[in-house]
Parts: structure tokens; sequence; C-alpha cells
């Protein structure tokens, strides 16, 4: 079964799933598709006692794509390049420092928070896991998900100030959340042999920095670009190539392809560029192309979140701690947010329950089980990918469900467009 074919079935699979979440649940798509794949997979399951062929050509099929590879190598640069450009880049200019402040310093203490407490919790359980692959754990589960983010968030009617900072947060700090993830992998599996602060600074400066260096020269040549020309057709696939060359360049580079499209997606989506460099019909093309683009990709990869059930070990132990940990890991969010919102509360007027509201909708999603995908058996892989899948679901099902009764209970829903 070539790629093509595997291809042609998840579309088709994302295709009629998406149908009937549009036709009959009528959820928000991250959330109806994750839910009913769910469904069909345990479905699957209780089929295979009869007849396994459904179940084994899903687990084939699950088996013949790299889920790390395919989310944080491909679809995540066309994702966050998406996100990016219909992201509004003057609100997001005005809370550029709380932003900054909640991807890198809430990230790294969310990071300890979250791998002592687990590490703590998985002792009480009867689990002895060494410290180091919790702290790796609290890397892969503190980012927030800015596709589950983006997918969800919009629809609930935060207002606007909120609404830019929790998705501000959530489009840079996994790239941040990815090099602490490395940063802390390089020492558990040895590979970090005389590590030290000048290694871990370096690290952050090449991968960052790099990343947003980068996104600002794909950006600044995309402007030349699109300015020189009025053609819509081709202005598009401009925008396509600098994607794809960009996510090459960065790889090439060992730089954050992620941070590099999320600066080039704000630079081309703002208004500088709308203003100067694209008619209106360009601007319209190249919206709606880049909104099916992020259709069909959220589609295929909440399909396929839902699929990687298969690859599961169900031990109970594990599904426990995966349980307890939902608290834990939410707990630490809340704790990690504290001191950026005291610090900026009334210099940039925060609305009322900020740490709350980006607390519950500060969504898990697909990049931390891509993480824990690539962590290797000795790092009790099993364990934390079956932790990681709960925290996950719970964050998508349950906390994307109630983001907007929370908003409205807490009476933040904007009167206008505030």
């Amino acid at each position: 079964m070539d790629y093509f074919v595997i291809t042609s079935i998840l579309v088709f699979l994302s295709a009629v799933f998406g149908y009937l979440n549009v036709r009959f649940i009528k959820l928000p798509n991250t959330i109806g598709l994750t839910l009913i794949t769910i469904l069909f997979t345990l479905g699957v399951f209780a089929l295979s006692y009869y007849d396994d062929t459904l179940l084994q050509a899903e687990r084939f099929i699950i088996s013949k794509i790299d889920f790390k590879v395919v989310l944080l190598d491909i679809m995540l640069s066309f994702l966050l390049f998406a996100g990016a450009l219909h992201t509004d880049l003057q609100k997001l200019k005005e809370q550029r420092w709380p932003v900054l402040v909640f991807a890198t310093f809430g990230v790294l203490v969310s990071t300890f928070l979250v791998g002592t407490g687990v590490y703590y919790l998985l002792m009480v359980l009867g689990l002895n896991v060494q410290f180091i692959y919790c702290l790796l754990f609290g890397a892969l589960i503190s980012p927030t998900d800015p596709i589950a983010v983006l997918g969800i968030l919009k629809k609930a009617g935060a207002p606007k100030k909120l609404e830019i900072k929790i998705v501000g947060e959530s489009l840079f700090n996994d790239g941040v959340g990815v090099v602490v993830f490395l940063t802390i992998f390089g020492l558990a599996s040895g590979s970090g042999t005389g590590f030290s602060l000048s290694g871990i600074l370096e690290l952050f400066v090449v991968e960052v920095f790099g990343g947003l260096l980068l996104g600002l020269v794909l950006g600044w040549l995309t402007y030349y670009f699109l300015k020189k020309i009025d053609d819509y057709n081709i202005e598009v696939i401009i925008t396509l190539a600098t994607v794809m060359i960009g996510t090459l360049v960065a790889t090439h580079l060992h730089v954050s392809a992620p941070l590099a499209m999320v600066v080039a997606g704000l630079m081309i989506g703002g208004t500088k560029t709308r203003e100067h460099a694209m008619s209106e019909l360009t601007e319209d093309y190249v919206d709606k192309f880049w909104e099916l683009i992020d259709i069909l990709l959220n589609t295929i990869l909440f399909v396929l979140i839902g699929m990687e059930m298969l690859v599961l070990e169900f031990n109970t132990t594990y599904i426990y701690a995966g349980l307890l940990a939902i608290p834990i890991a939410l707990a630490c969010r809340y704790l990690s947010l504290v001191i950026p919102v005291q610090l900026f509360q009334k210099r940039l007027d925060f609305v009322p329950n900020t740490t709350l509201i980006m607390t519950w909708g500060g969504l898990r999603g697909a990049i931390s089980i891509a993480l824990a995908l690539g962590l290797s058996e000795s790092m009790e892989r099993d364990l934390f990918l079956v932790i990681t899948y709960v925290i996950v679901i719970f964050s998508i099902l349950v906390q994307g469900l109630t983001i907007e009764k929370l908003i409205a209970k807490l009476q933040l829903k904007p009167k206008g467009n505030e």
C-alpha cells in the first residue's frame, strides 16, 4: 500500500466524518472529528471480536504513518502559517510582551512543575520512573497546541484582548516547547554529555531566534515579490512556495520551522502587506486558499489523533495515571501563568479571570502526541504516550466543549468587538 492510497483513505475518512459532524452532530470540527474517530475506532475494536479485517486494515494504515514526522516536519508549518495569516498583527504587537513571557517563562515553569508533580504521582502508583523522564513529559505536555486552540477558541466568544493573548501564546510556545523538549531529550538519552548553561543558550539562540530571523526574511521576500506583480494565481503559488521552501531551509539550517512560519504568516497577513502588495482579488484568493488548506489538514490531523488509539498499550495503571495527571497539568498551567498575568495586568488592562480562562482555554493537542511518540522505549514511551493521550483527549473534548460556557458564566462575552 503506497502513500497515495493511504492519503486517499485518510481524506475519504475525513470527508465522511466531517460530513457526519456538520450534518448531524454539529460540534466544532476539532472536537467533532476527534470524537467521531474515537467512536469509529472503538466500533472497529468491538467488531474485531467477530471479524478483525477492518481492525487490521486500520492498524496497517497507522503503522505506515510516522505521526511525528508527518506533523512536526510537514503539516505543522502549513497549519501555523495559515493560523498566523489570519491573526491580527496589530493587536498581537500590543500584547507582544505578555505573549513572549507566556511562551517562554510559562513553558519552562510548567515543564518543571508538571515533571515534579507527575514524578510523585507515579511514585504513589508504584511506578518508579526517573525524574528526568518526568521532566521530559513536562516539556512535551506544557505547550498549548495552536491547531486545537485556533480551531475552538474563535467560536467561544472570548473578548478580543483575551483571545489574542491565548492565540498568540499558542502560536509561539510550541516552538519554544520543542526546543525545551529536545534539550531535556539530549540529557535523558546521554547525548547531552558536557551539557551546560551555554549549551542551552546556544540551542535557544540557534533554534528560536534563528527561526524568528528566517521568518522575517521569508516574510519580507514574499512581500517584495507580491508587490511587484498583480496576478492572484501566481501570488497564491508564491505564498505556498514560501511555506514549502521555508520549511526545507529551516530544516537544513537547524532552526525552528514552526516559528519561522508563524513570523512569515504574520508579516504576509499583516495590514501593510495586504494594503501595499495585494489587490482585493488577490487577498480574497490567498485567504480562501489557506482557509481550505487549514481545514483539510486539520480534518486529517484530528482523524489521525482519534486513530492513534491503536498504538496505545491499554494498561489499567497507565490509564489511572493519565486521569490523575489531568488536574496536575491544569494546576501547573494555572501556576505558570500567575506571575506573568500579575506582571502585566494593570499596564495592559487584562480582562477579569484571565488566568482561569487561559488555563482552561490552553488546549493540548497533536504536538504533544507527536513528541510523546518520539520517546524511546527506555524513556517509558508507552506510559507517557497513554498519559499524554488521555490529557489531550480530555483537553479537546471536555475543555474544548466547555470553554464557551465558562466564558459565559464569568460574563466575559463581549458586547461588541472588544
